[in-house]
């Protein structure tokens, strides 16, 4: 996960990532460095748009928060009409009480 990290944070900043700079990242923040992830890394990166996957994991992560909000509204909704009925049905129990 740190290389993941590592190469997020150096396409944030601008620079470019590469074997060099991945090992740089790492070393100062005192993660262990294996050469042999790096590339497999820097691999399956290469022909990768950064910034595009970023932005499809932002929407792919909020559509499950936007269906949990919508079935939540759903429920608040019938809980507001099984009340409005409740209150009905008393209402007409008077009349004939």
């Amino acid at each position: 996960m740190e290389l993941i990290y590592a190469a997020l944070l150096l396409h944030k900043v601008g620079n470019e990532v590469n074997e060099e700079n991945l090992k740089k990242v790492l070393e100062s923040a005192g993660a262990k460095v294996d050469d042999t992830k790096i590339k497999a890394l820097l691999a399956a990166l290469d022909g990768i748009d950064i910034e595009q996957a970023i932005k499809e994991a932002a929407v792919v992560s909020a559509a499950p928060a936007q269906a949990e909000e919508a079935t939540e509204e759903k429920k608040e909704e019938k809980k507001e009409e099984k009340q409005d009925d409740s209150q009905a049905a008393a209402g007409l129990g008077a009349l004939f009480g």
